[in-house]
């Protein structure tokens, strides 16, 4: 059937393949279940919506090459699939591991010649993109442009820095959003009762099913791995009682077997984290994490870290928290904290987990043995606290803006005195507004390198107010 599929003239192409040839009985599940047409695809609502650019796509009425960015088992693959499955279009999947340029000219020349002369289109899917050099890129170009090739190329990278620039300006980029827990449920449900499933053989029990969701964390393809390795187990114990024991089997018995918590752990070769992502654990753990980090205890902020990790907890949640913690309780006793809080925020979107898990640790470690201070969020809820009791004020008029005509009648910006053009480039006069002329907002701690921007200040702070003119700025 699928004869000759790949060749080009001159022979082969390298590194191709197609996704219909591996739906066989002994594929694994989550090749067997995945989805058909696009309304079989969980989640992804805004991209599969009626006059979607993808669905117009699907069902033959625009050829468009797209660029799918996403994490890992949110269905990248899958629309590949499905637009291939369409409008009598041939698939060829070049690895972006094994091909070189030469098999990229060679599939795309394949696919011009069967469109000339059969007026047959080609989808050319592209898996990991992003590690393809800029030669292989550039091989793609002339394919693209003229649409000899429908490319579909996937990425869990930022695009915008792993994809180059004119590919990115033909192509229309997809952005696939991380699969819900209830996504990657109505997935499991489907494989345990679809024909290309388990038929009912199996089933799971609620604990059983609450876990394998965490351990999944948004991959659906994860999920039914980790579901096919647990059915298994419990087939290969009733296999007795069956008259067949393939993965299309039909049990013989009016129960189904049943996947229990203590399957699944052991299938996955990962003990069950107790932990609740909506209930009194998300909390408690997350506060847990954050107290350790301010209490410096990197060994006990690296226990709760990983707890949350394992039980698929949302590591973007982690870092912005990590980010948070940066500057309410670290602030300016170690400056560079929030850089590294969000270096590994801005990892954790390009790589994606595993990966980054290295991140988040790095950055747990770093902040917890980062000398601490709370004098930047004391320091700004003191200001919003006067603010909102009304202590307000008006803006001295040498600092109100000058650039407009007519503002010198009002007196705005006149006595205003240029920093710059002062003694260590600090001029004495009024900055705050009359109400809160004596407020003391920030008061740095004598705490890691705070200690030296609190002897700072303090001069400065005397200088604006005329209270120390014989002493320089430090």
């Amino acid at each position: 059937m699928d004869e000759g599929l790949f060749e080009a003239p001159g022979g082969p192409v390298a590194g191709s393949g197609s996704l219909s040839a591996t739906a066989h009985e002994s594929a694994p599940l989550a090749v067997r279940m995945r989805p058909r047409t696009l309304d079989e695809l969980v989640g992804q609502a805004p991209l599969k919506a009626e006059g979607s650019p993808l669905r117009m796509l699907v069902e033959g009425e625009q050829p468009l090459s797209l660029l799918l960015w996403g994490p890992p088992g949110t269905g990248k693959t899958t629309i590949a699939s499905i637009v291939s499955n369409t409008a009598n279009r041939r698939f060829v999947e070049v690895s972006a591991v094994a091909a070189g340029v030469k098999e990229v000219r060679a599939a795309i020349e394949a696919a011009r010649s069967d469109l000339v002369h059969r007026g047959t289109e080609t989808v050319l899917f592209v898996d990991e993109i992003h590690r393809f050099s800029k030669a292989q890129q550039d091989a793609l170009l002339p394919g693209v442009e003229n649409r000899w090739v429908i490319l579909v190329a996937a990425t869990t990278e930022n695009p915008s820095f792993s994809v180059i620039s004119p590919l990115l300006s033909r192509t229309l980029l997809l952005t696939l959003s991380s699969l819900t827990d209830a996504d990657i449920s109505a997935v499991v449900d489907r494989a345990l009762t679809d024909e290309r499933g388990f038929q009912g053989r199996v089933t799971l029990d609620g604990d059983a099913q609450q876990h394998l969701v965490r351990l999944a964390g948004g991959d659906a393809r994860r999920a039914l791995t980790y579901l096919e390795a647990a059915a298994a187990t419990v087939l290969a114990r009733e296999r007795p009682n069956s008259t067949r024991t393939g993965p299309n089997s039909t049990r013989i018995g009016p129960n189904s077997a049943v996947i229990d918590l203590g399957v699944v752990e052991r299938a996955v070769d990962a003990a069950a984290v107790r932990y609740d992502r909506d209930g009194d654990q998300h909390y408690d753990v997350i506060s847990a994490f954050i107290k350790s980090i301010r209490g410096s205890d990197a060994d006990a902020a690296l226990h709760y870290l990983a707890r949350m990790m394992e039980a698929g907890e949302d590591p973007r949640f982690i870092a912005r928290r990590l980010i948070i913690l940066a500057s309410e309780d670290i602030g300016l006793a170690d400056p560079t904290a929030l850089t590294t809080a969000v270096a590994a925020a801005q990892a954790v979107q390009l790589i994606g987990m595993p990966e980054a898990r290295l991140n988040l640790a790095q950055a747990t470690i770093a902040l917890a043995v980062a000398p601490k201070s709370n004098a930047v969020i004391t320091a700004i809820d003191a200001a919003v606290g006067d603010v909102r009791r009304g202590l307000i004020g008006t803006v001295p008029p040498h600092l109100r803006d000058a650039h407009y005509p007519g503002a010198d009648r009002l007196g705005h910006g006149k006595g205003y005195l240029y920093s710059h053009d002062a003694p260590y480039g600090i001029a004495r006069q009024e900055y705050a507004p009359e109400s809160v002329r004596e407020a003391r907002y920030y008061q740095p701690t004598a705490l890691g390198a705070e200690a030296a921007v609190k002897e700072r200040w303090e001069r400065i702070r005397r200088l604006i107010r005329g209270e120390d003119l014989g002493s320089g700025a430090g």
